[in-house]
C-alpha cells in the first residue's frame, strides 16, 4: 500500500492508500460522512486532490480499490482494460489527464478523440479526475462527448434529448398506466423508453404490464421501445415463455458484494444480454440493456468495503457500476441521482455534484448516460434543485432524462422530472427528441418542422383510445 502525503499552509496530511485518497479527496457528501471516509476538513479535503493530482494514471493498475481476488467487478476491469488505448496517457497523472480532458473538449475532433480513449480508462482513472474538477469541467467535457446507441430510436445523437416515460401507478391499473402515457406522448416523452416499475413482482403481473406497452407500441405504430423494471430472472423467464419483451432491465452496482445483494452477476447479465438480442426485436439497432445505477447503493447494502477493509467513497464505487454496464453495450444507463435519500446526497447542492460526476464519469467511459434529477422528500432539496441540474445536463448533453407525471411518481414515492420539464429544456436549448420518434410526431402533427412540441386537444387526438376513449 502507498502512503501518500501533503503539506497545505504548516500541515502535513497523511493518506492511507489509494482507497483513502480518493476518499478525502471526494467532495463533500453525507454518505461518505456515514460510511467514516470524508475528510474531516476543507482543508484535508483540498491536501487530498493536491496529492491525488500528482498520483500517476498507472498506479490505478497496480493498486487496486477493491482486490482483485476477491471481487468479479474489479477482475472486470483490469482484465479488460486496453493499454493500447491507454497508450496516449499513460504518461499522465491524474492532475495531467484533466488538463488533457479539457484541452481535448475544445478541439474540434473531440468526439473522435474520447471514443478512441474510453477502453483505455478505468473507472477508478474517470472517478479520481472528476474530483480535480469543477461543475464548469465536468460539463464542458461531457458535452463534447458523443455516445450513440439504438433499438427502434437512436439515443444520444447530438443537439438531441431523449426521455424516459415514466407512467408508475400503485396498483399496475392498466387504464391509470395508459392514461399516464398518454399524457406523456401527447407532450413528446417516451423516445428513450416508455418504462414502468411494476407495483408487484408477479411475473403474470409483469407479463401482462409488457403486453399493455407492446399493444399500444403496435396499434398506434409508434417508434419507441418498452420496458417493465422487474428483476433479470424474471424477464429471462418472459422471454422464454414468449413474452414481448424489448429492453432487460437490471439494477447495478460497483462491486461483487453489491451486485449480489440485487440477486445478480456478470454471468447472469452476459445470458441475458443474449437471450434479449436473441429476439430481433429491434429495427434501427441491437442495444437491448437498460441499467439503474445510484451513489450510495453499495454503501446501503454494507458492501462498499475495498482493499485494507478501508470504505470506498460512493462516487468511486458508483463509476465502478458503469463498467459492469459497459460491458453489455447497454441502450440506456442512468443514475438515480437522488433517489436513495440524504443519508447519502444531503441537500440540493450535493445532489447537483453528484449527477454531474455520474453523467461526466459514464460518459468518459463510453456510456450513452442519462440521469433521474431526483430527490426524496426528506432531504433538503426542492424542484428549484432539480431545474438547476436539468439545464446543466441539458448543457453537458446528456442522452435522456426521466419523466413522470406533474414530476411526482406516486408509485416510488419520490420527486423527478415532469413532461413539461422536459419541454422546458428542449425548447430552452434548441434540443429535439430522437429523430425516428420526431418524425412519428410530426406524421401526426404534434411536432414542427424544428422537432418543437406543438399543443394538441387530447380528445382529439388519435392516441385517445389508449385510455379507452376517457378524456
Amino acid at each position: 500500500m502507498t502512503i501518500y502525503t501533503q503539506q497545505l499552509a504548516g500541515t502535513t496530511y497523511r493518506f492511507d492508500g489509494l482507497v483513502d485518497l480518493l476518499a478525502k479527496a471526494t467532495p463533500l457528501r453525507s454518505g461518505d460522512e456515514l460510511a467514516g471516509c470524508a475528510a474531516e476538513s476543507d482543508a484535508e479535503r483540498a491536501a487530498a486532490q493536491w496529492a491525488l493530482g500528482d498520483v500517476p494514471l498507472d498506479r490505478f493498475l497496480t493498486e487496486a480499490v477493491v482486490p482483485y481476488e476477491s471481487d468479479e467487478v474489479t477482475r472486470l476491469i483490469l482484465d479488460r482494460h486496453d493499454r493500447e488505448a491507454f497508450r496516449t496517457v499513460a504518461s499522465l497523472t491524474v492532475g495531467g489527464l484533466r488538463d488533457r480532458l479539457l484541452t481535448d473538449a475544445a478541439a474540434p475532433d473531440a468526439t473522435d478523440t474520447f471514443v478512441d480513449l474510453a477502453p483505455g480508462l478505468t473507472p477508478e482513472m474517470v472517478a479520481a479526475v472528476s474530483k480535480l474538477m469543477s461543475n464548469q469541467d465536468l460539463v464542458a467535457v461531457a458535452r463534447a462527448v458523443t455516445v450513440t446507441t439504438a433499438f427502434r430510436t437512436t439515443v444520444g445523437l447530438p443537439g438531441r434529448l431523449a426521455t424516459r416515460l415514466q407512467p408508475n401507478h400503485p396498483t399496475d391499473d392498466p387504464r391509470g398506466i395508459a392514461a399516464a402515457t398518454l399524457d406523456g406522448l401527447l407532450m413528446g416523452c417516451g423516445d428513450a423508453v416508455v418504462g414502468v416499475n411494476p407495483a408487484s413482482d408477479s411475473p403474470q403481473a409483469t407479463a401482462d404490464l409488457l403486453c399493455l406497452l407492446d399493444e399500444m407500441r403496435q396499434r398506434f405504430e409508434i417508434p419507441i421501445q418498452s420496458c417493465v423494471l422487474s428483476h433479470v430472472t424474471t424477464t429471462l423467464a418472459l422471454i422464454e415463455a414468449g413474452a414481448p419483451v424489448d429492453l432487460v432491465f437490471q439494477s447495478i452496482a460497483g462491486t461483487e458484494g453489491a451486485n449480489t445483494g440485487f440477486g445478480v452477476n456478470l454471468a447472469m447479465l452476459r445470458e441475458a444480454n443474449e437471450a434479449g438480442r436473441s429476439l430481433g426485436r429491434g429495427t434501427v439497432g441491437d442495444n437491448v440493456m437498460y441499467f439503474e445505477t445510484g451513489q450510495g447503493s453499495a454503501l446501503s447494502a454494507g458492501a462498499h468495503l475495498g482493499t485494507g477493509g478501508r470504505p470506498v467513497d460512493q462516487q468511486t464505487l458508483e463509476a465502478r457500476a458503469y463498467a459492469v454496464a459497459r460491458e453489455f453495450d447497454p441502450l440506456l444507463v442512468n443514475t438515480v441521482v437522488g433517489f436513495i435519500g440524504p443519508e447519502y446526497l444531503y441537500d440540493g447542492k450535493q445532489i447537483v455534484r453528484a449527477g454531474l460526476e455520474d453523467h461526466f464519469c459514464g460518459k468518459l467511459l463510453g456510456l450513452p448516460m442519462g440521469v433521474d434529477v431526483c430527490y426524496t422528500n426528506h432531504a433538503e432539496a426542492d424542484q428549484d434543485d432539480m431545474d438547476t441540474l436539468l439545464t446543466l445536463l441539458g448543457v453537458a448533453g446528456v442522452s435522456f432524462v426521466i419523466t413522470v407525471p406533474g414530476a411526482d411518481d406516486v408509485m416510488l414515492g419520490y420527486q423527478s422530472l415532469s413532461f413539461h420539464d422536459a419541454l422546458y429544456v428542449r425548447r430552452a436549448l434548441g434540443l429535439r427528441p430522437a429523430p425516428e420518434f420526431e418524425h412519428w410526431l410530426r406524421g401526426l402533427g404534434m411536432a414542427d418542422d424544428n422537432g418543437r412540441i406543438l399543443p394538441v386537444d387530447p380528445a382529439a387526438s388519435p392516441l385517445r383510445a389508449l385510455t379507452g376513449g376517457a378524456g
